[in-house]
């Protein structure tokens, strides 16, 4: 303290001379004027740390890298499945004219393994997982404090319908509306995002929230040439909105499939969950399949269900034929138990997840192992995070079972391709400034708190604070007080140079 307290002294005696000396520096200085050299410029201040590129950044994600070993089932596997519908995610990236550069996690790099995968047809196992090992590094990922990921299915559904409309088929299909407008969208681009606002447009200017569930049912767009077939029942048509797309076998014996191309702007509404929490159904029995069977026997609490997701999904008939897989959001068409959708503000299409842990396959009640390597492929507004996807399980409805069965805790392991390698990057990152010298420390003592204190036990008097005998006996002095220094006032002659 009296080292500080001196300090201090001497620091408000050189303020006390601080206008002499500038007076003095000013007399002594050549007088400068528009003909002389202004003064060099101080050299710009030199960062403490150069830039670095970050070695991979997963908004609200936690990673940890892994050994190829540590992963639970990946020499099981059957690579080759795997491998196939990589490539089939590589045929869209290669398409890419301008590969995305944005702020996802993997960016534009899976182009180079796209480019080794085109190059090298794998029809052996080994083969094919000795290409993963040689081009990608896995990285277990959850959500910050999670230590899993959690999936959910989804399938296509094999619905019946009609070309018009009649007594039994009386279920609208509608394509997206011409008034339908997404602000940074073309009203006429191929496909909309399935999150964010959604706008009528009224006139040339004016917008306004588009017509919600309840409205479209009851005949908000009706009559406008919009219906692309119509169906039995309206429990049909909101099972294809949720799993986004469904094939329909018409009357005639063609087949036709719709997928998803707009929505109308409302946050999708799980009814699943609604009916959790009216305690109509358990949340352990809960799947699709019971949603389905109590809309059956409640047609009148179905319509009001219904409704509660104010969501509504608009479609485009595809032409595909009835042995193609639905196509995702990629482009390309799906692979059952390959494929999953996933989080795309987060993750980039073609990314490949490795995931592990147990679902209800068998039966309700069972617990089959579940050990795949997976590949990014659709996304859905209901997948957020950067460990969560839904697995794509095929079509009709022994796939719709299994799937409507799956909400369950899985471990995520995302591989990464090396060129992103975070390990590798990590040891390019500076290092911390050093600890302050000892002499400074001694300066600045850490100041003693409360967590520092020892307990003092309940049933012994409180001790006198200890007090050093330097602060104790001697007087601390306190600084000079700054002399008052009038300014000069300059004469008249210097007034009118």
């Amino acid at each position: 303290m009296r080292r500080i307290a001196a300090t201090l002294g001497v620091m408000g005696l050189a303020l006390s001379v601080l206008p002499l000396a500038a007076t003095a520096a000013r007399k002594a200085r050549p007088a400068l004027n528009s003909r002389n050299i202004h003064p060099e410029a101080p050299a710009p201040r030199v960062l403490p740390y150069p830039a670095r590129e970050w070695p991979l950044e997963v908004n609200g994600a936690q990673y940890t890298p892994l050994g190829w070993a540590d992963i639970a089932g990946w020499a099981s596997d059957d690579h080759v499945q795997a491998y196939k519908a990589f490539r089939v995610s590589c045929a869209s990236i290669a398409l890419q004219k301008n590969p995305p550069e944005d702020s996802k996690a993997l960016g534009a790099s899976l182009r180079e393994p796209c480019r080794t995968a085109k190059a090298r047809d794998i029809t052996e196992d080994a083969k094919a997982r000795a290409f993963f090992e040689e081009n990608f590094r896995p990285l277990q990922i959850s959500r910050l404090g999670e230590d899993a990921g959690f999936v959910t299915g989804y399938y296509e559904p094999i619905l019946e319908g009609s070309r018009t409309q009649t007594d039994v088929y009386n279920v609208p299909v509608y394509r997206r509306p011409s008034n339908l407008f997404v602000r940074g969208f073309k009203q006429d681009s191929p496909g909309l995002p399935n999150k964010g606002q959604v706008f009528r447009k009224i006139g040339r200017r004016k917008l306004v929230p588009y017509y919600d569930r309840g409205e479209i049912e009851d005949g908000a767009i009706a009559g406008r040439g919009l219906e692309i077939c119509w169906l039995k029942d309206p429990t049909d048509l909101l099972f294809a909105q949720i799993q986004g797309s469904a094939r329909i076998k018409l009357q005639d014996g063609s087949t036709i499939r719709i997928n998803y191309d707009a929505h109308n702007g409302y946050p999708y509404t799980a009814v699943g969950r609604v009916l959790i929490e009216r305690g109509i159904i358990p949340r352990e029995q809960m799947s699709m399949q019971k949603i389905r069977e109590w809309m059956e026997q409640n047609p009148d609490g179905a319509k009001e269900l219904r409704r509660q997701n104010r969501a509504y999904v608009f479609f485009r008939e595809v032409p595909l034929s009835d042995k193609d897989e639905a196509v995702g959001a990629q482009g390309v068409p799906l692979t059952p138990g390959r494929s999953i959708a996933v989080d795309n503000s987060l993750h980039v299409y073609g990314t490949l997840f490795f995931i592990e842990g147990e679902l209800p396959i068998a039966s309700a009640q069972s617990k089959t192992p579940f050990r795949r390597l997976m590949v990014a492929q659709d996304t859905g507004s209901a997948i957020t995070g950067p460990a969560r996807a839904d697995i794509y399980y095929g079509a009709g409805s022994e796939a719709g079972r299994i799937s409507g069965r799956f909400r369950h805790n899985m471990r995520f392991v995302m591989l990464v391709p090396k060129s992103l390698d975070p390990v590798a990057r990590g040891r390019k990152m500076p290092l911390p400034d050093p600890r302050p010298s000892e002499k400074i420390a001694k300066l600045f003592p850490p100041t003693e708190t409360s967590t520092d204190k020892p307990q003092q036990p309940a049933n012994e008097p409180a001790k006198p604070a200890q007090v050093p005998l330097a602060q104790a006996t001697e007087k601390i002095p306190l600084p000079e007080a700054r002399p008052v220094i009038e300014p000069e006032r300059p004469s008249r002659r210097h007034r009118h140079r």
